[in-house]
């Protein structure tokens, strides 16, 4: 079951690039972060009533707690790079470029999680590699989207978001997959909201058009549903395989892109995403 969940959760991350790119088109990506994450919280601790693990807090070990908050943490770091990034560059370079904590996770679950680095893995990482690398080729025509900012971003977004895969595997170890990703979306809010303030952007908010809001809103219901998903998975399954897989979400957002914003492919960029999906698919075999 954790596969289903697994491809649950890469339909939910590519709707929500799509929801989250439309209501950053005025609003500020730091402010659009906070208040999405705000609708996580809510989202995340409904589901903790409903499945009734709520009375599990005090049982909690503070190894566990630890490794929660330092994954809510690099969780926050992620998410506010990715919509900087989001904001500012092409969605189908900068999901490709975020998709690439792929090959990082599987390298860092080798090394601090054991799970073995077999041949499939080595040859997918090399497919997905490949066709990242291909897909944010720019086009000989093609000038440079607000300069390169986005692009350091992107690479900050796929660090800290293959971390945050290495620290909740740990975390998420010992309690309930709904419980864990509350707490530490708690810690997510309070790093967005900490940013929203340090860079004085609180007064954005009374500014902030109402469909770009609902768009921000949806988003984080999106997310809410994705991260649900991901860490049942990640609770069930290697981290290796699930994290690949999360990251199909790629075809979702590709597919929304084109419909959404006229965002076409090229044969290059093409090529590419077949050979980010082939890598990812290898790993199921």
């Amino acid at each position: 079951m954790w596969v289903v969940y697994a491809f649950g959760s890469a339909l939910f991350a590519g709707v929500t690039a799509i929801l989250a790119k439309c209501g950053i088109r005025k609003t500020d990506s730091t402010v659009a972060t906070a208040v999405r994450t705000v609708v996580v919280v809510i989202f995340s601790w409904i589901m903790v009533l409903i499945v009734g693990s709520g009375n599990q807090v005090g049982n909690l070990s503070f190894h566990t707690l630890l490794f929660l908050v330092l994954s809510g943490i690099a969780t926050g770091l992620s998410w506010l790079c990715y919509f900087k990034a989001l904001q500012n560059g092409d969605i189908n370079k900068v999901v490709p470029i975020d998709k690439t904590s792929t090959v990082l996770t599987m390298l860092l679950a080798a090394v601090f999680l054991g799970e073995r680095l077999t041949v499939i893995k080595g040859i997918s990482i090399l497919l997905i590699g490949a066709g990242t690398l291909l897909m944010v080729q720019k086009k000989k025509q093609e000038k440079a989207v607000r300069g390169k900012a986005w692009f350091l971003y992107a690479v900050g977004s796929a660090v800290f978001a293959s971390i945050t895969a290495i620290l909740g595997k740990v975390g998420i170890t010992g309690v309930e997959s709904n419980l864990g990703t509350a707490i530490r979306t708690i810690v997510v809010l309070i790093m967005a909201w900490i940013m929203v303030f340090v860079t004085k952007k609180q007064d954005e908010l009374k500014q902030m058009d109402g469909k770009e809001l609902l768009f921000i809103c949806l988003s984080g219901v999106a997310t809410g549903a994705s991260w649900l998903c991901y860490y049942r998975a990640l609770q069930e399954g290697e981290a290796g395989i699930v994290v690949p897989v999360d990251k199909l979400s790629i075809v979702v957002t590709v597919i929304f892109a084109w419909i959404v914003f006229k965002e076409k492919l090229n044969k290059r960029s093409f090529t590419g995403l077949i050979l980010i999906v082939a890598g990812t698919m290898l790993l199921l075999i």
